[in-house]
């Protein structure tokens, strides 16, 4: 979604209201970021180490 597609469905109030709480939230911790940045920098794959099990986009009709 583009900047210009979420000011039309939010309107600008809104944005601005985002915005300024946004501004007003504090700095995450450095625990913090350091306990995120497996899950942002590998997505796919969880901090344990485990790999993701993945299901059929479609289930199949039962017959």
């Amino acid at each position: 979604m583009t900047p210009a597609e979420r000011l039309e469905i939010l309107g600008p109030a809104t944005i601005a209201a985002i915005h300024k709480r946004v501004a007003a939230a504090p700095p995450p911790s450095d625990a913090l970021i350091e306990a995120l940045r497996p899950i942002l920098t590998n997505p796919a794959k969880p901090a344990s180490g485990e790999q993701p099990t993945t299901a059929p986009a479609v289930r199949p009709i039962a017959a």
